[in-house]
This record gives C-alpha cells, sequence and structure tokens, in this order.
C-alpha cells in the first residue's frame, strides 16, 4: 500500500513543477521586449525632430515662384500652304485586253511578259491561209460577174437602138435594163467580198492599239483562238501617263472649283501608304460630274508623266492637293499651340523672361507650322517645348532651338524663319538633358510642383525632410 501511494504521488506532483519554469521564461521575454520597443520609440522620436528642424528650399515652397527652362522659337512672316489631303488609287489612263476578232491558230506570240509595247507594234499572228484562200476566191466571182455586166451593157446598147425603130417589144428593153443593173449588184458585192477578207487577213497580224506594258501571257502558241474567247490573249495596260483618281470632302469643293475657274494649274503630290515617301508630281486633271451621297465625297482624277514608273496601276497612294498659298502670314510652330479654358493661346515670352497666355486664332496649317490670324505679331517669341508646367505669369529660362542660352529679342531668339521654318521640340541643353528631363520632379528649378494651364492650382509645398538634401541627412544619420 504504501509503495503504490508514493509512486502515485510523484506522477501527480511530476506535471505541476513545469508550468512554472514557463511562466519564468516568459515574464523575462516580455521585459526584454518592451525594452526593445522603448528603445525604438526613442529613435523614432529622436528622427522626428531631427528631420524637422531643416527648412525646404524655397524654389519648393511655390510653383509660380520656380523658373522653369523652356524652348522658344519666333512669330515669323512666311508663306503658308492651304492642301487638302486624301486618299487614292493609281488609275492607268489605258488597260486594254487583245483579243482576236477572227477565228483561226495561233501561230506566234511577238511579245515578252512585261515589256514595254509602243503603239502599232505586233502583239500575236494568226494563220491566215483559209481567209488568203476565201480572198482568191471572191476575187474569182468578181471577175466572173464583171464580165457578165459587160455582156449585158452591150445587149442593153444593141436593144436600145433597135427599140428606136420599133424592133423589139419594149418588154425585152425593160427586162435587159434590170440585168445590166443585177449584175452591177453581183460587182458590188463582189468587191465587198474581197475587202472582208482583205480585212480579216488584217485581222491575223494583231497589234496594240496602246503604249504600255504586257502582262502575263494568257493564251500560249498553237491554241485555236475565237472572236468570242473571254480571256484574250494578253492584257496592255498604259503606265505614261497614268492618273491618280482620289476623294476629298464635298465642303472642300468651293475652293477647288474657283481656282479651276480662274484657270489655275493644281499642284498634286503623291505619297506612299506610309505617307513619308513622296513618289511624283502631278496636276490635277477634271472632277466628277456628282458627289458620292453615301459618303459625301467627290472623285478627282490626277495626271502624273510618271517618267521613272514610281506609281504602279492599282497602287494604294496618299494625295497632298495644294489648293492655294497664304502669302505674308504670321507663322509659328504648331508644337507652340495650346488649347485649354481660353481657348485656343501660346506661352508669350516677355522681356522680363515671364510667360503670359495669348490667345490666338489659328489659320491654315502645313506641315509643322501653321498661321496665327490675329493675337501674335512677326518677332514674338512663344514657348515651343516645356509648356506642360507653366502658368500666366511664370518665370522661364529661355533656351534656343539648338540647345544655348536664349538671347534678347530677335532673329537670334526667333529660331529659323521664312517658308518652311519649325521649331526644334525635345532638344537637348549642354548637359545633355532634354527639356522634359529639366522639368522632371526633383529638379531645383522645378521642385514638386505641377499645373497646367487650366488644371488645378498646384500641390502645396513639400514637407521638410522630403527634399533631396533630407534624404542625404537621413542616409548619413543611418
Amino acid at each position: 500500500m504504501d509503495d503504490r501511494t508514493t509512486t502515485t504521488d510523484f506522477i501527480r506532483t511530476q506535471p505541476l513543477d513545469r508550468p512554472v519554469t514557463r511562466k519564468r521564461v516568459k515574464s523575462k521575454t516580455g521585459r526584454r521586449l518592451g525594452l526593445l520597443l522603448l528603445v525604438a520609440a526613442a529613435a523614432a522620436a529622436g528622427w522626428w525632430i531631427y528631420t524637422r528642424q531643416p527648412t525646404p528650399p524655397p524654389a519648393r515652397q511655390n510653383a509660380f515662384t520656380a523658373t522653369m527652362p523652356v524652348v522658344a522659337a519666333g512669330a515669323v512672316t512666311g508663306d503658308i500652304d492651304i492642301t487638302l489631303n486624301g486618299l487614292g488609287t493609281v488609275t492607268s489612263l489605258a488597260t486594254v485586253t487583245i483579243k482576236s476578232q477572227i477565228s483561226g491558230q495561233l501561230v506566234r506570240v511577238a511579245y515578252q511578259e512585261g515589256q514595254m509595247i509602243n503603239k502599232g507594234d505586233l502583239v500575236a499572228e494568226i494563220d491566215s491561209r483559209p481567209y488568203e484562200l476565201a480572198l482568191a476566191q471572191a476575187q474569182g466571182a468578181l471577175e466572173r460577174d464583171q464580165a457578165l455586166l459587160q455582156a449585158a451593157e452591150l445587149d442593153l446598147k444593141r436593144y436600145q437602138d433597135l427599140a428606136k425603130t420599133n424592133a423589139i417589144p419594149r418588154q425585152q428593153l425593160d427586162t435587159q435594163v434590170s440585168l445590166v443593173a443585177q449584175d452591177k449588184g453581183l460587182v458590188i458585192s463582189d468587191k465587198a467580198q474581197i475587202d472582208t477578207q482583205k480585212l480579216n487577213i488584217a485581222y491575223c497580224h494583231i497589234v496594240s492599239p496602246v503604249t504600255g506594258r504586257a502582262g502575263l501571257r494568257l493564251i500560249d502558241p498553237g491554241n485555236y483562238v475565237t472572236a468570242n474567247d473571254a480571256s484574250g490573249i494578253v492584257v496592255i495596260t498604259q503606265l505614261q501617263p497614268i492618273s491618280v483618281i482620289f476623294t476629298v470632302a464635298e465642303d472642300n469643293l468651293p475652293p477647288i472649283v474657283k481656282r479651276l475657274r480662274a484657270g489655275a494649274t493644281l499642284p498634286v503630290t503623291a505619297f506612299d501608304r506610309s505617307g513619308t515617301t513622296k513618289l511624283a508630281t502631278g496636276t490635277l486633271k477634271t472632277l466628277d460630274n456628282q458627289i458620292d451621297t453615301t459618303t459625301g465625297t467627290l472623285k478627282l482624277r490626277a495626271e502624273f508623266a510618271n517618267e521613272d514608273e514610281s506609281l504602279f496601276p492599282n497602287q494604294f497612294v496618299n494625295i497632298q492637293l495644294l489648293v492655294d498659298t497664304l502669302h505674308d502670314a504670321t507663322v509659328v510652330p504648331t508644337s507652340a499651340i495650346q488649347r485649354g479654358a481660353p481657348g485656343t493661346f501660346v506661352y508669350l515670352v516677355n522681356a522680363d523672361n515671364t510667360v503670359a497666355v495669348r490667345p490666338v486664332t489659328l489659320g491654315p496649317a502645313s506641315a509643322e507650322r501653321v498661321a496665327i490670324r490675329t493675337g501674335l505679331a512677326p518677332g514674338d517669341r512663344v514657348v515651343v517645348d516645356g509648356a506642360d508646367k507653366l502658368r500666366n505669369g511664370a518665370r522661364v529660362v529661355v533656351r534656343n532651338a539648338d540647345g544655348g542660352a536664349g538671347g534678347g529679342r530677335g532673329p537670334s531668339g526667333n529660331g529659323p524663319a521664312g517658308r518652311g521654318s519649325s521649331a526644334a521640340t525635345g532638344t537637348a541643353d549642354p548637359a545633355g538633358n532634354t527639356a522634359a528631363e529639366n522639368q522632371a520632379p526633383g529638379s531645383a528649378a522645378n521642385g514638386n510642383a505641377s499645373s497646367s494651364p487650366t488644371g488645378p492650382p498646384p500641390y502645396p509645398p513639400p514637407l521638410a525632410g522630403e527634399g533631396r538634401e533630407g534624404g542625404r541627412r537621413s542616409r548619413g544619420a543611418q
């Protein structure tokens, strides 16, 4: 009994000692964790106090006081081409499918595929022997009928002499007159048969009716051809000159008609499918006689000399029609035009290197240039790159299109002048950065402010320590 009781008490007391040890371990771990949290809180408080001390740079305080690097170009006096763009298809002025006009065996093909054939050159030859025999037969019939006619005319003369003395009846004389007329008709018919056979012999030698390029051969020598063959022998397409049929909107028809009635010659330029490579230059020849009601467009035909064969039939091209030229207009690059709440406007660079919003009225545009009807005068400088960060009254650092610092008002700071001039955008500065890179967030001149001509006001200035200098101090502290 005593041994069992002792054993049972050992087993019961053994689990009761372990929880006491765990509580002691947990209490030590809690004290360590609390100490670490206290140290971390003290470090965070010190970091916050340290980073709040530096004063942000003045350039980051207000977006209106920041100096923006921009590229400017001058408004110049030049000519603007008033052009219309359209889609066209190259169309040959003459496409002829050579077919046989008679039946017979094709004995010769006198061309090579892709060869340039002149008008009147031999294309193919058909066996003419059956028609030559028919010609000989018709000539023989003519000789016979001519002899019969001659005999009938002699008898008629005798009957006329006898009729004067009443030696023959009147009816016999009238019959002879009709016989002579009948023989004359046979002679005329025989002559027509001879001409028909001569024409058939001529048809045996097929010649080209136009000057053009021969296509692929549609039938080989030795085949029997007939006059009703649908495929034909070959297709000849005229390439020089060639035309392009293109369409323009019906709203653009009045200026075109006005220029044509005045006797003007409207130049037309053809470009490839991408619209970048110039293919040929021609002139507008004629207009269609009605507008397509389904599309509201009118077809026009332009003619090109195509001496270098740069245009090919059924080729898709982009057409540029020069309708008129606006002379002595105030011209600026299209990159200077902005659109927003004021409408269409530009940023005008003032003499004190500040910009002002100047509403303008646009005229015709050509390539990278646009005419200004009202709002600008020749010599005014406008911003062509870097306008996305500007506001009315903002201070700027003007750079010319070549990347150098801008000078005073004048030709040196106005960019290229004259016809076809335009200002470059995205020009690199002497440090190798583009104007867009000079305005990137974090730059000393631009700060973190972001604005647009018609957008909301700039964001508030950043907190201390968010700038580049604060980051350097933080890394040094760590």
